[in-house]
């Protein structure tokens, strides 16, 4: 499947079944200065946490993919890892600002 953006969250196709700590929310990202999430809204998901990276578990046919100030989306079911982009300055690399 294709990666999937929503401002600096990025859904990748996860390679295999990933099995770590059930988490007791869907929500894949907080805003630092907003505070607006990146959570799915409707669907049946589940997500976990292994070894510091998200992986989400679509579980319906879709799942919606929400955030106060970008467009929902839809995720189709299967197995996806949650990354957060990033970006470099000269001081070093640091995450993007959403």
């Amino acid at each position: 499947m294709r990666p999937i953006r929503q401002g600096d969250v990025l859904l990748l196709s996860a390679p295999e079944r990933i099995e770590g700590n059930k988490l007791p929310h869907l929500t894949l990202a907080e805003g630092e200065v907003t505070g607006h999430s990146h959570r799915i809204s409707d669907g049946q998901a589940e997500l976990y946490e292994k070894d510091g990276t998200l992986y989400l578990r679509v579980f319906s046919e879709a799942a919606t993919l929400t955030h106060e100030e970008h467009k929902a989306i839809e995720i189709p079911q299967g197995d996806w890892m949650v990354r957060i982009q990033r970006e470099y300055e000269p001081q070093g690399w640091r995450y993007v600002a959403d």
